[in-house]
């Protein structure tokens, strides 16, 4: 028997009806595209997924890999919201057939069909009568099956199964990708967490250890001021070595000064010399002693600057400490302030010690770079004091740079910070 032709009015019914379809997809996949969070993703997914094949309900199941089975991730709103988490098997169920091999599998009645687990109807009092079961590709990976459920006019239709595979494939690299943000953000919380625990820990060790270091600092010091020389000589060795551990217990609790953000900061207006009194504090002049450095500063009168006295003041202590640290014992170390012709305010520390070869001028504010080998090296320290301070000046919208004629010449470092008006 030969079919009769559509009619063109039935014609345009159908091709308006796929058009609708075709459009409602496409909505969808700018809605998945878009959605970052699981959740209302698949709600969306859901309920386009009733709508485009006329059915009553649909659900998602994802392969659970620890338990190797299936399990349901969402349904449609308001239908089977207590099925959510539940597991399916892969061998006595509909989707675990679609799964297993990897096809589609239409059922208009699932009361012939030996395959249907029926136990999660019966526990949900929810009655299954025809399911269009469809698998979820991504990569050429099936990551799970989602299921339209209920055709309100059976039978299910190539049109169906046509427009649910396509779902199912923007389902499922959707899916992934939110699975994806997700562990990012789980990694990124972790390493949050950890890294956190990493600040507490340095924080604590660096309290526990400043107070034993001081007891140590202030009788080796006073040991320093005995006539026996063969006492003074010891007492100098074991001042210089616990000056460079409370050096190196400043530069670990001063990391998280490598990332600097200007919102952090308390700025406040004050002058140079302000600023210059807070630096010379009791422990630079006591590593001056120690070292007997002749530590000179020339300031000009009526500079301003704004800042973060606090921080400025221990980024321009970092760059002392590292003038004292490659400064033989002796040495002549000169803080200079002064107004520039662009009316800012420039900061230089000039030394003549060890000096800086040429092509080591750039990298010494690189984290954690040492001049020296690790192996042979004769100077203390982490290597991060300049990290911190060129991070601290440019947070301040200033600049910072080292000149030095070559080795054992000795060096200078240039601050330069906006003038405050």
């Amino acid at each position: 028997m030969s079919m009769q032709p559509k009619s063109p009015q039935r014609q345009v019914i159908e091709l308006q009806h796929e058009n609708a379809i075709l459009t409602k997809l496409a909505e969808i996949s700018t809605v998945v595209n878009s959605t970052l969070r699981l959740k209302p993703l698949l709600a969306h997914i859901m309920d386009a997924a009733a709508d485009i094949t006329n059915a009553e309900a649909a659900s998602v199941l994802m392969l659970d890999r620890k338990t190797n089975q299936l399990r349901f991730t969402a349904t449609t709103t308001g239908v089977g919201d207590n099925l959510i988490g539940k597991l399916v098997p892969l061998d006595r169920s509909i989707a675990g057939t679609v799964l297993l091999e990897r096809r589609v599998v239409i059922v208009n009645d699932v009361r012939t069909e030996p395959g249907h687990y029926s136990k999660l109807d019966e526990e949900n009092a929810f009655q299954t009568r025809s399911i269009l079961a469809v698998p979820m590709k991504s990569k050429d990976r099936i990551i799970g099956v989602i299921e339209a459920i209920n055709r309100r006019k059976l039978p299910w239709t190539n049109d169906d199964v046509r427009y649910l595979s396509i779902l199912a494939a923007q389902a499922a690299v959707a899916i992934e990708g939110t699975q994806m943000v997700t562990r990012l953000e789980r990694a990124n919380q972790e390493l949050s967490e950890l890294d956190q625990l990493k600040s507490d820990f340095i924080a604590i060790a660096s309290h526990e250890l400043r107070t034993p270091l001081g007891v140590i600092l202030g009788y080796a010091s006073f040991l320093q001021e005995t006539s026996d020389q063969e006492v003074n000589e010891h007492a100098s060795k074991v001042v210089n070595s616990a000056l460079q551990l409370r050096r190196i217990i400043e530069d670990l609790t001063n990391l998280r000064y490598l990332q600097q953000n200007q919102t952090d900061f308390q700025m406040q207006t004050c002058t140079v010399d302000e600023l210059i009194a807070d630096v010379m504090n009791d422990e630079i002049q006591m590593l001056a002693k120690a070292k007997g450095h002749r530590l000179t500063t020339q300031i000009a009168p009526g500079l301003r600057i704004s800042i973060d006295r606090g921080r400025m003041a221990m980024g321009i202590m970092n760059l002392l400490v590292n003038a004292m640290r490659f400064t033989p014992d002796g040495g002549d170390i000169r803080l200079r302030a002064e107004m520039t012709p662009g009316r800012e305010v420039m900061l230089s520390i000039r030394d003549n010690g060890i000096g800086i070869a040429h092509d080591e001028l750039e990298r010494i504010f690189d984290k954690f770079y040492q001049v020296e080998d690790h192996m042979i090296r004769h100077h203390g320290g982490l290597g991060i004091g300049l990290s911190i301070t060129q991070a601290l000046v440019k947070a301040h919208k200033g600049r910072i740079w080292a000149e030095s004629e070559g080795l054992g010449r000795g060096s200078t470092f240039y601050i330069v910070l906006p003038a405050a008006s």
